[in-house]
């Protein structure tokens, strides 16, 4: 049993597999680039805000503990055991969300206040927020799509919240095709850059709300701190 729902070893299997090589990969990169900001940041004297540089890792504190319950297989396991790793994992995701919100927003004042001077700086910081922005919610995506990867291959699982192409259309994928991460990262991606639905169309208000809010995100980002980069650059 795995959140309180009775699933096949087959489905388990396949979701510990994307969970421990594609999701804690894509959490691996983001605290990479994080690090790297932070490193950067203390060596180079930046701040945001009147804030040190090490503030750039304060989101790795609940970005490592998903890390763990993504790939460690004994929290893992325990998690499964007691139904709660999906809640978990979505709490996880929503405070490392809420964090980089937080950091956008530092951001903006940042640049409205003048602070930043550096053309270089200010598209590292941008980037790093924008990167976290289309990662987080492509692991929410996953995780809220159809009850999560494993209910999805259960038989009877909830009604979708995205419909991908290959639903409409079986003759398009191959036999028993269904969404992976990959899937639901190249539609966070998209709905970054484009701010609308490219290739999954959102189907219920949850995700619909939560593409807004990406979207705001990401076009907060790009529209205000990469224009301002590019002025200083110039």
């Amino acid at each position: 049993m795995v959140d309180n729902v009775e699933v096949g070893s087959a489905d388990v299997h396949e979701e510990e597999i994307e969970s421990r090589f594609e999701a804690a990969l894509a959490v691996g990169l983001v605290i990479g680039l994080q690090l790297t900001l932070a490193l950067v940041s203390l060596g180079g004297g930046w701040r945001l805000i009147e804030l040190p540089g090490w503030v750039w890792l304060i989101p790795a504190l609940p970005e490592t503990a998903l890390l763990m319950a993504l790939s460690w297989s004994a929290p893992r396991h325990r998690l499964e055991q007691m139904g709660h790793r999906r809640t978990v994992a979505l709490a996880l995701v929503g405070v490392v969300t809420a964090a980089n919100a937080l950091a956008l927003v530092a951001l903006i004042a940042s640049v409205l206040s003048g602070q930043e001077k550096s053309g270089g700086e200010l598209l590292f910081k941008g980037v790093t927020i924008w990167s976290t922005n289309v990662v987080t919610f492509g692991l929410l995506f996953w995780e809220f799509d159809r009850g999560g990867p494993i209910r999805r291959g259960a038989p009877g699982p909830p009604a979708r919240d995205f419909q991908f192409p290959q639903d409409e259309n079986p003759t398009l994928a191959e036999p028993n095709w269904h969404p992976r991460l990959a899937d639901y990262v190249y539609v966070s991606f998209t709905n970054a850059i484009a701010f609308s639905p490219t290739d999954a169309m959102p189907l219920t208000r949850r995700v619909k709300m939560m593409m807004l809010a990406e979207s705001a995100i990401s076009a907060t980002t790009v529209l205000l701190v990469a224009a301002r980069a590019v002025n200083i650059l110039r």
